[in-house]
């Protein structure tokens, strides 16, 4: 019995998405120059007056380029031992070039439009991603407080509980003609509410107004004169506040979690708040947040509140993953003292007024997420 032997296969084609990501690239290109020139001619004009403009999303913009040209050179890190070594050389020199070209218009488009600059250096650097994030080589998660490093959700919050609370003060008026002050979005907030519960935010506020009222069962109707039933009203407050402004996320805040993501890192988000997912979600952070632990977790896990490290390391339980090589960014004194009493990797203070507040004890002290990638960018 003879073998047929087997044939000898030639070198493999590139991958198939290599041709259709160059070719887009190409067309996107294309496309953003020539609105570029329409603009700038004032042609643009024309179909404006008919056409309603989303005002443009430079984040987006710049990661949408970044994710397409890292596409197109592992698509030709792929190949390399399949391409005669020229052609491989051609277009590894052509994909630089129209990096080089794509960078120089978009930091044109960022001057004229005074938006940050530096942010273009992403595009025009195939630096990886976990060394723009400007966290330790060997961290495999991030863990994110909501409220002041992703999402200003704070004064949301305040929002509904101002909704909530005045509803109720106008009809202890009417009922009793006793003339209790109404909540204070810039007094109260602070001083009552923030960083704590929804039950212990309802009964900090009425004590500060000298007002009594039974807790009532965790069912009661919202509205109810229970504080279970402000605490219910405060919750539906809330969802309309979201249903007709939405939520947006912080300048740098979409873009750091995405290259989060390019790095293969875990993200993990953590709030007080029993809305944090669909808080998230209406700031286009969703997609990117791996695992949640809300108020929702830290009753149903009896977790304590910060500054114990109940709920940081409740995020790394549910991301599968040890403190010791995990990324916490906290925004309170209180955040950052469970960072380290957690043990963890790195503790980042996102601390949006200068100058950061003397004895913190956190490893590193920035203003937003995009100060981190401009440090590592570079001048």
């Amino acid at each position: 019995m003879t073998t047929e032997a087997a044939p000898i296969a030639g070198p493999r084609a590139p991958p198939p998405g290599f041709a259709t990501t160059t070719r887009r690239l190409w067309i996107s290109k294309a496309s953003f120059v020539r609105r570029q020139r329409l603009s700038a001619t004032g042609l643009g004009g024309i179909q404006t007056c008919a056409v309603a403009v989303e005002p443009l999303d430079f984040e987006a913009l710049i990661g949408s380029w970044r994710r397409a040209f890292e596409a197109a050179r592992r698509a030709l890190e792929a190949c390399r031992h399949d391409l005669p070594a020229p052609e491989t050389a051609a277009r590894s020199h052509r994909l630089a070039d129209e990096r080089a070209a794509t960078a120089r218009v978009l930091d044109s488009f960022a001057r004229e439009r005074q938006m940050k600059q530096f942010l273009v250096r992403l595009v025009a650097t195939s630096w990886e991603s976990k060394r723009l994030l400007g966290v330790p080589t060997d961290a495999v998660a991030c863990v994110f407080n909501v409220d002041g490093v992703l999402v200003p959700s704070a004064a949301i919050h305040a929002e509904a509980w101002k909704a909530t609370f005045d509803e109720l003060i106008v009809r202890l008026i009417e009922r009793t003609g006793v003339p209790f002050p109404t909540f204070s979005m810039v007094v109260d907030y602070p001083r009552l509410v923030h960083g704590r519960s929804r039950l212990a935010s309802v009964h900090e506020f009425l004590a500060s107004r000298g007002i009594t009222m039974p807790d009532g069962s965790p069912d009661d109707a919202p509205g109810t004169e229970t504080t279970y039933g402000i605490a219910n009203r405060k919750n539906e407050a809330l969802l309309e506040v979201l249903a007709h402004h939405g939520a947006h996320a912080f300048q740098g805040a979409r873009l750091y979690l995405e290259l989060v993501r390019d790095a293969s890192m875990r993200c993990a988000v953590v709030s007080g708040s029993t809305n944090t997912r669909i808080l998230c979600e209406r700031a286009h952070l969703g997609a990117l947040i791996d695992a949640y632990v809300d108020g929702n977790t830290a009753r149903t896990e009896h977790l304590r509140r910060k500054p114990e490290p109940d709920m940081l390391l409740a995020a790394c339980r549910h991301l599968g993953v040890d403190p010791e090589r995990t990324v916490v960014f906290e925004t309170t004194a209180e955040g950052v003292d469970a960072g380290r009493a957690g043990g963890f990797e790195m503790v980042v203070a996102v601390h949006r007024e200068r100058p950061p507040p003397r004895g913190h004890r956190a490893d590193l002290v920035v203003a937003d997420l995009s100060e981190l990638l401009e440090r590592q960018l570079g001048p």
